[in-house]
């Protein structure tokens, strides 16, 4: 009878176990929606709203897509006090920062042109 995966992690030994734990509250904390990373923050709707300028229910209903312009993102991240970068990764090549906090691509950063 196959195990679930409570009772293997239950029979780790305690080191191990925090192991476990720690790096899934990692994973977890890598994947957070807008409303998430808004609470985790300690920001109410209404004070993001005053920062962004729009109402309440603007937040409400910009936390429920889930397709965003990059430039909403990155005001509402801003707004969080934050700064959003976007990073593209190939198996073949570094990452590259396709562009800074403020749109623009950071000073030196690659154009996505393959290295001479």
């Amino acid at each position: 009878m196959p195990l679930k995966v409570e009772e293997k992690i239950a029979r780790l030994d305690p080191a191990r176990r925090r192991k476990v734990e720690d790096r899934a509250a990692e994973l977890i904390a890598e994947e957070m929606s807008l409303r998430e990373l808004r609470k985790a923050r300690r920001l109410t709707q209404a004070h993001l709203a005053n920062e962004l300028g729009i109402s309440q229910d603007g937040i409400s209903r910009l936390e429920q897509r889930s397709d965003l312009l990059l430039s909403t993102l990155r005001k509402t991240v801003e707004a969080m006090g934050g700064s959003l970068s976007l990073i593209a990764r190939f198996p073949d090549r570094p990452p590259v920062e396709l562009f800074s906090a403020n749109g623009r691509p950071p000073a030196g950063a690659s154009r996505g042109k393959p290295d001479a």
